[in-house]
């Protein structure tokens, strides 16, 4: 029997020939002028072993280049991408599809009797239009809850990336930034995800990205209903600008009368005000994470007005206790009444002031005389003809060596302490003072700054003797 493919004719019918590969959004990538290569029965499938045309692509820049890795019999059978193997309609794998739709398809596995069961998908799929699903899938029931808050409705490009280099793992690659693959850390070994089978995959079974979406399936979170039952309103968020009033009211109709619809087309989301409780909490329950209007996934929250909303915040805020910073000194604790104003911690002294009975009585004012007669004058005011109450003792601070400079350093335009200033032109010399004058500068205060010194040029003093 001959080897090469022209020669080779056992079975050549069962072989597929096609002009254009089945994908999906993701697969194809967002370059819109693609280039595609093709080659027929390039390899074989490899669910179903048959020789099939290949087609190889770049999905847009610093991509890995794609290819076909099933047939489209095979593709067609599961609603499947040619490349990625997962559902056409709803992004998801098969073996989470299958679970949420409660569908069993068995397909052959042996060599004859898949081949047998192909021949016949292949008819099937002849003489139909194309556009429905086929075998199970078929007769499956509608989308089940899980699937529409599983379902991923928008591309995901980072799935086309290229691989990691290795020879950057091992610090070899020489390549730099012409380099096609990534140039980063790769995932942990143990981790599920990093072992991953194409028939698995297919066949729905013992798939680890299925059992990833599973679990987490079971652990979203539920919309509880309000305690009040005076709520009927609804928010939907994630609106976008295409999405208008009658397409909100078309939709939230089915499930009871809607009283109003508030659209805000700046924060893009609506109000869906229902006249009852019920269709409320059944619109609540059927569109919660698994409503999808033009294309974009909506979010449905419970609406409360604004005043309630204010109200209730600020009780929360006001009996919320925060957790304490770890490391910071605790609190001191409160001052006594006396020391209460005393911010500087200074002994509390009683204040000398003069008693009201050293104080004479001041004169009565005498009355205003008649116009017609003079003023006579009063007496003199207080201060000038009676003596004033005695000043506070004077408290002057213990006596104090002034500093002074280094013996033989002395700062220019500074005389050493004691000495008498320079003679002033056009004035006589001041004598030199009597012992009488030094007793009475020796009773005088401790000069504490240079500026109360009554000898220095500039000071007080020196201006009133010149």
């Amino acid at each position: 029997m001959a080897t090469s493919k022209g020669a080779n004719t056992y079975n050549r019918l069962n072989w597929e020939e096609s002009e254009f590969p089945v994908l999906c959004q993701t697969c194809l990538g967002d370059n819109p002028y693609i280039r595609m290569t093709k080659e027929r029965f390039g390899k074989e499938c490899k669910i179903c072993s048959r020789p099939f045309t290949v087609f190889r692509w770049c999905p847009g820049s610093r991509m890995r280049f794609k290819k076909t890795e099933v047939c489209q019999t095979c593709s067609k059978q599961k609603n499947v991408c040619q490349t990625c193997l997962l559902d056409l309609e709803y992004g998801l794998p098969v073996q989470v599809r299958d679970y949420a739709l409660n569908m069993k398809d068995e397909i052959p596995k042996s060599e004859v009797n898949r081949e047998y069961y192909s021949q016949n998908m292949e008819r099937e799929i002849a003489n139909s239009e194309g556009n429905q699903p086929f075998g199970a899938l078929s007769k499956a029931n509608a989308p089940s809850d899980l699937l529409m808050k599983l379902a991923r409705t928008t591309p995901y490009y980072k799935r086309n990336r290229p691989h990691i280099c290795s020879f950057w793992v091992k610090g070899e690659c020489k390549r730099g930034e012409e380099c096609p693959y990534r140039h980063e850390k790769p995932t942990d070994p143990d981790d599920p995800l990093a072992d991953q089978n194409i028939k698995d995959r297919y066949f729905g079974a013992n798939d680890p990205v299925a059992d990833k979406l599973l679990r987490r399936a079971s652990t979203m979170p539920k919309l509880e209903p309000p305690e009040d039952k005076t709520i009927t309103t609804l928010y939907v968020g994630n609106l976008g600008e295409r999405i208008i009033e009658k397409d909100l009211r078309d939709h939230f109709y089915q499930y009871g009368e809607v009283r109003s619809i508030t659209l805000l087309n700046k924060q893009q989301c609506a109000f869906i005000q229902f006249t009852t409780r019920q269709a409320a909490e059944s619109a609540a329950e059927k569109a919660f994470n698994k409503l999808i209007l033009n294309g974009r996934r909506l979010t449905i929250k419970w609406g409360r007005s604004q005043a309630k909303v204010s109200s209730g915040g600020s009780k929360e805020s006001e009996h919320k206790n925060l957790e304490p910073v770890p490391g910071l000194p605790e609190a001191l604790p409160a001052p006594s009444e006396e020391l209460a104003n005393n911010y500087f911690n200074l002994t509390p002294t009683p204040a000398v002031l003069p008693s009201a009975a050293a104080l004479p009585p001041a004169p009565p004012l005498p009355p205003y005389p008649p116009p017609h007669m003079p003023m006579i004058p009063g007496p003199p005011p207080l201060g000038l003809g009676f003596p004033l109450p005695p000043p506070p003792p004077l408290q002057f601070m213990p006596r104090t060596t002034p500093l002074q400079p280094p013996p033989g350093i002395m700062p220019p335009g500074l005389r050493p302490p004691g000495s008498y200033p320079p003679p002033i032109p056009g004035q006589a010399q001041s004598k030199p003072s009597t012992s009488t004058e030094e007793n009475a500068t020796s009773s005088k205060p401790t000069i504490h700054y240079p500026s109360q010194d009554p000898q220095r040029m500039g000071s007080s003093g020196a201006l009133s003797k010149a």
